[in-house]
């Protein structure tokens, strides 16, 4: 494997320098099969460079073929090459590097959004992104101090659905002042109880900190305020899961 991309691939494992070249990591055949994929891959996230074992290269012709119709640069290397610069434990099929987004504010459409205050565990991130793209959801309205959407465990987490979902990071706050219009729910200790709830078809639905729940800069423009009703002694729920009972109910509603 040349040096230039051993380097490169290294340090996509840091913020900083994600956002200086513009690129990320997708490790694992499903998530670089549905990233190549124009079905799957929802927001047209471009491949910059593709790194696969013999293994892959026997299992997977067919995919080989796309990519060198594709002039996407691409490298047999050896398996434990491809787990030296990657962030899987084992990974003994493929990672590739992709361009992320421009950070754009979405189009409101006459569709629900989640917004993420705070969400500070990459796995917290990207179960959250799976469960937005299994109700339907396809924009994420992100805290400027939520992890990083592109971080290889989030990625890893969504299991694809990052390929569906578009991130915006901005400051919330602002944001939420800016859309009193809308009918924006919250998920709070204290609020209505979500069993009897009438969800509007459209709005934002915000979800906070693991620990320490909705900012209270944020919080002030949230009117609408709801929760899971607690039958049992949990001090609190995992906030991936609370946003799941969350998106099932406002589906219900509908």
């Amino acid at each position: 494997m040349l040096k230039k991309w051993q380097k490169l691939v290294k340090s996509l494992h840091i913020k900083k320098f994600r956002y200086e070249e513009n690129l990320f990591l997708v490790e694992g055949e499903k998530s670089v099969a549905e990233l190549l994929s124009p079905k799957t891959n929802l927001q047209g996230i471009r491949t910059e460079a593709l790194f696969y074992t013999q293994k892959f290269a026997q299992s997977n012709p067919e995919i080989l073929r796309k990519i060198n119709q594709q002039n996407i640069y691409n490298e047999l290397v050896k398996e434990e090459d491809l787990e030296s610069i990657g962030s899987l434990q084992a990974n003994d099929s493929i990672l590739a590097v992709a361009h992320i987004p421009p950070n754009f504010p979405p189009i409101m459409e006459q569709e629900m959004v989640l917004a993420l205050a705070d969400i500070r565990d990459p796995g917290n991130l990207g179960t959250i992104i799976r469960i937005a793209d299994w109700y339907g959801i396809n924009k994420l309205i992100c805290s400027e101090t939520t992890t990083d959407f592109y971080n290889p465990k989030v990625i890893g987490a969504s299991m694809g659905s990052f390929l569906r979902i578009r991130p915006y990071y901005c400051d919330l706050a602002q944001y939420l002042a800016d859309k009193k219009h809308l009918k924006i729910y919250g998920a709070f200790l204290e609020g209505n109880n979500i069993y009897q709830e009438k969800f509007a078809k459209q709005g934002i639905i915000v979800v906070g900190n693991e620990s320490n729940g909705i900012p209270d800069e944020i919080a002030q423009y949230v009117p609408n305020r709801i929760t899971i009703p607690r039958y049992g002694n949990a001090e609190s729920l995992n906030v991936a899961i609370a946003t799941a009972v969350i998106c099932d109910n406002w589906r219900r509603s509908l």
